[in-house]
């Protein structure tokens, strides 16, 4: 019986498992976005998220922790250095899941899987649209320069 056994195995064993997901864990740290299928995203949200959580308090054990599981210096000094930063203020949620469609070769579901606070095109998207909510006519303003300039110009004749 599986009782109690919740999360996917991937078909691998422990050993290879682990491994994948640590690598997958600092490939999402360095590249902030990933391309991969949907079962190895969701396994990996449920992996990386607590590790991500962990920088929030900068200290030397949480350094310690993050390093036993990730086994890169760069990528725990990135996570530590410019993610925590980002995240300090955010109670959970690092990562986003966008689903791309089938793989052409076994029509496996593929999705990209990006850190949240690090999508630049969506970002960007929202600061536009903040701009064109306050955009003003430059018919009513160049009514009221005109209307400020004609007193302006007959006390300087």
């Amino acid at each position: 019986m599986r009782h109690n056994k919740k999360f996917n195995h991937l078909s691998r064993k422990k050993g290879h498992r682990d491994a994948m997901l640590a690598n997958m864990t600092v490939s999402l740290i360095m590249h902030k976005r990933i391309f991969t299928t949907l079962a190895k995203a969701k396994a990996l949200r449920v992996y990386a998220e607590p590790i991500i959580n962990r920088a929030k308090k900068d200290d030397t054990a949480s350094r310690r922790v993050v390093f036993s599981y990730l086994q890169d210096k760069h990528a725990v000094s990135v996570l530590f250095n410019e993610i925590a930063q980002k995240i300090a203020d955010r109670p959970g949620g690092y990562t986003r899941i966008l689903k791309m469609g089938n793989r052409l070769g076994d029509n496996a579901k593929t999705c990209f899987i990006e850190l949240v606070d690090y999508n630049e095109a969506l970002l960007g998207e929202k600061k536009e649209t903040a701009k064109k909510a306050t955009r003003r006519s430059r018919r009513s303003s160049g009514k009221k320069a005109a209307a400020e300039a004609a007193p302006e110009a007959q006390a300087a004749e």
